[in-house]
């Protein structure tokens, strides 16, 4: 099996490639996870929307189309991006074409999704910089649902694995306060949708989220991660944090995301130590593309190795050579991942070894597909 070339180990390497080898031939399951903060309607913060309001249905939209692919009149349109192209054209090709049983959970949205989900009767979360994100109680709600979830998609997975995907837009600034808050020093290390990362506005919301929540805790007092979570996280942390601890337990599980999955680790573990929740950590990668694991902006291998214990894999997937100049984009650093895509086209590897150009003529089938249902005048490749 050719997994080499287009799936890269970058950290716990002995383990990812044990991790890669027991799974070839395997088709896993992805259950993608959808939430929202406020955060993500900060001017500047993201760009996985050009504007708030269209940031407010991008994880919509995403499902929308991870579900249907494309459609001549969508209820919600992927959103123009400030450059490129939404990622869940990755992650739908692979999808589509490999047959990948796929299924949505609402974890907290402003709008319902338009398609087919499993309603884990969140809400979204407040600001970060509120320092009072979510209710406590509704995020130990959301914990229970997370565990109960990640039992039955493991072992529904049997000895096959199951990826867990996200779509939160100003999730990268949830997950660097939730770093920060469980005492990592991860200052200009976390990534963003943008080319050239906006980490002094991360960092300045964070801090004052951190700062509102750490005023009202009494010194002394054990750290409950889920307290945490309900001062500066979003919906979508702890129900994945909670469905890898207990998929976990079944077999094979792979964080599909950047840095917003290592931070989704943290997490799971300490949740499992405060917790005493058992997990197998050992069974638990995180999937992402080149784009983010080579992002010169950030750090997502030092934030990797900083965490420790997690294989950090990476799709090796190009785009240099596409015919399309929104997907070229990508190599110029923008969009880089989302809604799980890096971890499909690492599945697709593995699963029925394609290679580069297979992914990419499937994503460029898709694009053009997707230009085509448009009203407006087809991109032309060039």
């Amino acid at each position: 099996m050719n997994f080499g070339p287009m799936n890269r180990v970058y950290t716990q390497v002995a383990q990812g490639q044990g991790w890669l080898r027991r799974y070839v031939g395997h088709r896993p399951r992805l259950a993608c996870v959808l939430g929202f903060t406020e955060t993500g309607l900060i001017p500047g913060i993201s760009a996985a929307g050009s504007t708030p309001q269209q940031r407010q249905t991008t994880a919509i939209a995403d499902a929308e189309f991870l579900f249907h692919g494309p459609t001549p009149a969508p209820q919600h349109p992927l959103p123009p991006l400030v450059e490129g192209v939404s990622p869940a054209l990755i992650s739908r090709a692979v999808i589509a074409t490999q047959l990948m049983p796929l299924l949505i959970f609402d974890a907290g949205l402003p709008i319902a999704p338009t398609v087919p989900h499993i309603d884990l009767r969140g809400a979204t979360a407040a600001c970060v910089s509120s320092g009072q994100a979510l209710p406590r109680s509704l995020v130990e709600s959301l914990f229970r649902f997370g565990i109960m979830w990640g039992h039955r998609l493991g072992s529904q997975a049997g000895s096959d694995y199951v990826i867990l995907g996200e779509c939160v837009v100003g999730g990268t600034t949830t997950a660097l306060a939730l770093l920060l808050g469980l005492g990592l020093p991860v200052q200009n290390q976390v990534g963003s949708s943008h080319a050239t990362c906006n980490h002094a506005q991360k960092q300045a919301i964070a801090a004052q989220g951190l700062a509102h929540w750490q005023a009202q805790q009494a010194s002394g007092r054990s750290l409950d991660p889920l307290d945490l979570v309900a001062a500066i996280g979003d919906p979508m942390q702890v129900v994945v944090a909670a469905m890898a601890l207990s998929a976990s337990c079944h077999g094979g599980v792979m964080l599909a995301g950047g840095t917003q999955m290592l931070a989704v680790y943290a997490l799971a573990r300490s949740l499992a130590r405060y917790r005493r929740v058992s997990w197998q950590p050992e069974k638990i990668i995180v999937g992402t593309t080149r784009w983010v694991a080579e992002d010169p902006t950030c750090d997502t291998v030092g934030l990797a190795e900083l965490i420790g214990s997690v294989p950090l894999i990476a799709t090796q997937l190009s785009f240099a050579e596409s015919r399309y100049p929104a997907l070229r984009q990508y190599e110029a650093g923008f969009v880089k991942e989302g809604v799980a895509a890096g971890g499909c086209a690492i599945a697709a590897n593995i699963y029925q070894n394609w290679q580069q150009s297979q992914l990419l003529s499937a994503i460029e089938a898709l694009y053009e597909k997707t230009l085509n249902q448009q009203t407006s005048p087809p991109e032309q490749p060039v």
